[in-house]
């Protein structure tokens, strides 16, 4: 993209100085255009007028399009048609330019308990759907750097002939609620965490559905990609845990 926008700098520098040359008197000054180091051509103080400033890619543009009828030195005629057309491509691929720079790449935390500092605000549950990310082009949300980790070790087992499901992901407050209505409190030997407190609150866990070979290859592998077998009597449950 760049190689095209100095192509067409050159193009209309080229035509600028073909303007120059042709309105110029004999010994009179130059109007030509001299390249910066960053490629965008200015006029050359040293050609310049007294008082004159120099002009820009852009302004240069302009100038040209405003042009009437035509320009011609030495042979070479260039229509207003022709600096219309130069001036829209730059403008476009100027523009593609900007529309496809990346973003700058976000940086994630974990603060002194554990929980994602981007997602701390929102509190345990209540976190928008907008601040997760898909888990393998599923509809199951984590936390980007779970969801990311989690996509990743879904492949590698599919690689070895492992299949691994995900039954469940980020848990909202009612969800947990609901639960432990259900399943009761782990604390007094049910399946469900208190509400406010589950880890897949913060979208930091998620339940899988695993067969016994599954569960060997989560038990060998899941560290390599921060994943923690952490609850007792449940070997679904699996725990992010980057530097666990």
């Amino acid at each position: 993209m760049s190689e095209r926008i100095a192509d067409i700098q050159g193009r209309l520098v080229a035509l600028q100085n073909q303007m120059s040359a042709s309105q110029t008197p004999t010994g009179g000054a130059s109007n030509a255009l001299a390249p910066t180091a960053s490629g965008q051509g200015v006029l050359s103080p040293s050609a310049l007028p007294p008082g004159a400033t120099p002009a820009t890619p852009s302004a240069l543009a302009a100038r040209v399009v405003s042009t009437p009828g035509t320009l011609a030195t030495g042979g070479v005629a260039a229509s207003s048609t022709t600096a219309t057309a130069f001036a829209e491509q730059l403008s476009k691929a100027v523009q593609a330019q900007a529309a496809t720079k990346p973003e700058p790449k976000k940086t994630y935390k974990l603060n002194g308990k554990g929980i994602p500092t981007d997602l701390a605000k929102y509190g345990n549950g209540k976190i928008p759907s907008a601040a997760l990310e898909s888990v393998a082009g599923t509809r199951h949300r984590l936390w980007a750097p779970a969801a990311e980790s989690l996509t990743k070790l879904i492949a590698a087992a599919k690689k070895d002939g492992v299949r691994i499901g995900i039954t469940d992901s980020y848990r909202p407050y009612a969800e947990q609620v609901d639960l432990v209505r259900r399943k009761g409190l782990y604390s007094q030997g049910g399946l469900a965490a208190k509400p406010g407190t589950s880890e897949h609150g913060w979208g930091m866990a998620t339940d899988l559905d695993l067969n016994g070979k599954a569960l060997s290859w989560m038990r060998k592998h899941a560290k390599e990609f921060g994943f923690h077998e952490n609850v007792p009597r449940e070997s679904w449950h699996w725990a992010y845990r980057p530097n666990g």
